[in-house]
């Protein structure tokens, strides 16, 4: 991830109702979802993106039907399996975040082996997070702090630590949430501390490159003082 490059986090929200609003299975918009992914996956280097993170699957969403989370489980494996590959070919290196012990089995395999294929990937660090919690994840980090004068910095590697990020996290930039919900629902609450928001009305599976492009334009516009005065006022003395 470059310098300059953006890391652009996303709650992949609407899945469900996208689907039911149509007539179908919920699990039919779980799937439309994980086809958005791949053409988010295929934009975001060229719209400057360096680092993406996907909200898959909260450590809450397991109180969902049991049928509902084991079809999930089933479409997050297939999707490993389906885009290990293109990643590999598209410079895409992989990570899943959360915890890994509630997951099945076979998932955690599959996750191992798409990690380590595609590992060499620098054209873009997809994140995506699965039975994550970032409460969870900064009480995990606070139990392994230790000693006094903790800095931020410090603190950052211990909850990437927490949530196997593999490697420090750039705070976020642009956190997007679609679906026209307008909450954060315990997602990267540390990282996310002064990203700018950006709520859309779409459904994921309608979410595309063009959608986010204007997510992106919307962040271009925006003034980011991180606690500061804004430029013009600084100039003014």
């Amino acid at each position: 991830m470059t310098q300059s490059a953006l890391h652009v986090a996303i709650i992949m929200d609407g899945n469900g109702r996208w689907a039911t609003r149509r007539g179908l299975p919920r699990t039919a918009g779980h799937r439309a979802g994980a086809r958005t992914v791949r053409t988010i996956v295929e934009a975001a280097p060229a719209a400057g993106v360096g680092m993406l993170t996907l909200y898959a699957f909260s450590a809450d969403n397991w109180k969902r039907p049991p049928r509902e989370v084991a079809a999930l489980m089933r479409i997050f494996r297939a999707y490993l399996a389906a885009e290990t590959a293109a990643c590999v070919q598209q410079g895409v290196r992989l990570n899943v975040i959360g915890r890994r012990d509630r997951l099945p089995a076979p998932l955690v395999t599959a996750i191992g082996a798409a990690e380590s294929a595609t590992r060499e990937g620098e054209r873009l660090a997809l994140r995506i997070a699965l039975d994550y919690s970032a409460q969870e994840g900064i009480v995990e980090a606070a139990r392994a702090a230790s000693g006094a004068g903790l800095t931020r910095e410090a603190f950052g590697l211990l909850l990437d630590a927490a949530v196997h990020a593999g490697a420090p996290t750039p705070p976020v930039d642009l956190l997007i949430r679609t679906g026209g919900e307008q909450r954060l629902s315990d997602f990267l609450l540390w990282e996310a501390a002064y990203a700018e928001l950006f709520f859309s009305a779409l459904m994921w599976p309608d979410f595309g490159p063009a959608a986010l492009g204007d997510a992106l334009a919307a962040f271009s516009a925006r003034e980011r003082r991180f606690g500061g005065l804004p430029q013009r006022a600084q100039a003014a003395g």
